[in-house]
């Protein structure tokens, strides 16, 4: 908890505090500095500028008592018609990093119907125990069922770290748990690591556009919590041999699974070529398509090559192509083993979502674009030239 006062015998009424708050939350009273509590957002900017200290900002941290029963790593194991979303192989990987460097168990959570023969792929990727929580009404993913049987494990069983992916299930699932539990969150982390000398998780995330990498710490609560970014972390390696582990059975009640809404109809999404997200080429299309129609030629590339479209921010904002194709930090983050950005100029939201690529082949028309900065080769000329000629090559090639 922080508070800010005034202290009025100090302030000399200078105004300055007045002009350096961004948020209007300070006003002059009777020659008096005095500051509107519902506006303040603790930032301190009225600290650093007053002249004789009159503005005092504190600190008044949290008990951390009972913080040392809480041990373990948890990784919510999202499913998906059964089958366990690609993302929670990778947060099975860094998993077993921060229970090795915290010297405890890593454990899933996998909740769902019918999906207990799933526990075999969670043991082979390296989880320990896992807590299994079936019942029909839990078939497919409801908010309120997910974050209340989700909640009321963690207070029995007390994890120190609670991670899932950064998907749509992820977002709505984790914040509705974090507070009930009154814990921190972290969201889109892209890096995850243990502080050798506290033992706190160091969550790391863009910040500002993803122009500084910002290091995140929750020291006075638990769990733990963050999600985790697709394609940013290494995919924990598979052991055959390893079929068998603990599986605790969670029984529930009809007030468990109880929801105000209901699931009236599942609408696939058909993707045009490959899953973005899952694939080992992506061509991504931008502003110098010019307009929807042209995003075909994208599209033909993509088929040659058996990979995905994607898309910047501008097309799909624009309208020229659907959200499910955006990469960058508001899209998807993609990390395929090439990716071809097409009239894609290069802003820093978009190179977060797709830099970790293996190779990327950028074609402008701008030799100056940021894309050439990141690019591993590069092609200046007009792409309604450049990219009808490589997929005219491509499938002599291929012979297709």
């Amino acid at each position: 908890m922080s508070a800010i006062r005034v202290i009025k015998d100090q302030c000399i009424g200078c105004g300055l505090c007045v002009k350096a708050c961004p948020y209007g939350a300070i006003s002059m009273k009777d020659k008096l500095a005095e500051i509107d509590l519902h506006k303040c957002t603790l930032c301190g900017a009225c600290v650093e500028v007053c002249p004789v200290n009159a503005i005092v900002l504190s600190v008044k941290r949290k008990s951390v008592e009972g913080l040392e029963d809480y041990k373990g790593v948890w990784i919510f194991a999202e499913q998906k018609d059964g089958e366990i979303q690609p993302v929670i192989y990778e947060l099975l990987g860094v998993g077993q990093r921060l229970a090795k460097a915290r010297g405890t168990e890593l454990s899933a959570v996998l909740i769902g119907d019918g999906v207990e023969e799933k526990t075999k792929e969670l043991f082979q990727r390296g989880a320990d125990k896992v807590y299994l929580v079936e019942h029909p009404n839990l078939v497919h993913y409801l908010d309120e069922p997910y974050s209340r049987i989700l909640t009321k494990l963690v207070r029995q069983y007390k994890p120190e770290i609670v991670l899932t992916g950064a998907t749509s299930v992820g977002r709505s699932l984790i914040p509705r748990a974090a507070v009930e539990l009154n814990t921190g969150l972290t969201a889109d982390c892209t890096g995850l690591e243990i502080d050798p000398e506290t033992g706190h998780l160091l969550q790391t995330r863009p910040a500002f556009g993803g122009n500084i990498m910002a290091t995140i710490r929750c020291e006075n609560s638990r769990p733990q919590m963050a999600t985790v970014r697709h394609k940013v972390m290494q995919e924990a390696s598979v052991d055959p041999q390893r079929t068998e582990g603990e599986v605790i059975k969670v029984d529930v009640s009809e007030a468990d699974v109880a929801s105000r809404t209901s699931i009236l109809e599942v609408v696939k999404e058909v993707e045009e070529t490959v899953n973005l997200t899952e694939a080992d080429v992506i061509v991504s299309g931008g502003r110098g398509l010019k307009g929807p129609e042209n995003f075909e030629i994208i599209r033909e590339l993509a088929k040659v090559l058996d990979g995905a479209v994607g898309a910047s921010r501008a097309a799909v904002d624009a309208g020229w192509v659907s959200y499910s194709h955006q990469v960058g930090q508001t899209g998807k983050t993609v990390k395929p083993k090439i990716y071809i950005a097409v009239g894609i100029s290069g802003a820093i939201q978009h190179l977060v979502g797709m830099s970790s690529s293996d190779v990327i082949i950028a074609i402008n028309k701008n030799p100056d674009a940021p894309i050439f900065k990141v690019a591993d080769y590069g092609l200046v000329g007009d792409l309604f030239e450049v990219v009808p000629a490589l997929t005219k090559r491509f499938k002599e090639i291929l012979k297709k």
